[in-house]
């Protein structure tokens, strides 16, 4: 396994929330910021963690904050951002609207670093996940050019590396549930009650 010192976290809390309405990251779940879900999960096994966002809200996490370097053009931006600011060849990256999300998971995708992999994602539920990932800083060069070309679509830039899947086992699949809409956030909402 990797060492924790060569990795670092990145959180991405750029997003528009354009179906949520409101900034996905600072949403609480349970009294606790979304975006501290990730933090969570993520510190046992990074040496720096890093937000990619422009509202300057997150800087009360006490984390540093990167900006989009290419401001509107989503994730592909918000994980080349990240990986500019990283001092590390390996890179965890998580979306700020993932708040069941488990250690447990992100260790799988530790555990499967290889030699020749630029970017291990979770797949849950046969869906390949790029935003529950880990990243090689070299793949910013592909995503800097994909950027300049105007190509915003993630799978699109997952596909121009060297890609592998992590299958997370079905038990654990609810902790990679993205929360998008205001539906999603009652669901989940609901069920921790329960």
């Amino acid at each position: 396994m990797t060492d924790k010192i060569s990795i670092t976290g990145i959180i991405l809390a750029g997003g528009k929330s354009s179906r949520m309405g409101t900034d996905k990251g600072l949403l609480k779940l349970n009294g606790k910021y979304f975006v501290q879900y990730s933090i969570d999960a993520l510190k046992p096994l990074v040496s720096e963690i890093l937000i990619v966002s422009d509202n300057t809200d997150y800087d009360a996490f006490g984390l540093k904050r990167v900006e989009d370097r290419i401001k509107d053009a989503g994730p592909v931006s918000g994980i080349y951002s990240g990986l500019e600011a990283s001092k590390t060849d390996y890179n965890l990256v998580l979306s700020c609207d993932i708040p069941m999300i488990s250690n447990k998971v992100l260790k799988l995708l530790v555990h499967a670093i290889d030699n020749t992999s630029e970017i291990i994602q979770a797949e849950s539920d046969g869906k390949s996940m790029p935003l529950i990932a880990i990243y090689r800083s070299a793949v910013k060069n592909k995503f800097y050019d994909l950027l300049q070309q105007d190509e915003r679509r993630l799978r699109v830039a997952v596909k121009s590396c060297n890609y592998k899947n992590v299958a997370v086992d079905e038990n654990d699949a609810k902790t990679t549930a993205n929360i998008n809409t205001k539906e999603d956030f009652k669901l989940i909402e609901d069920g921790n009650r329960n």
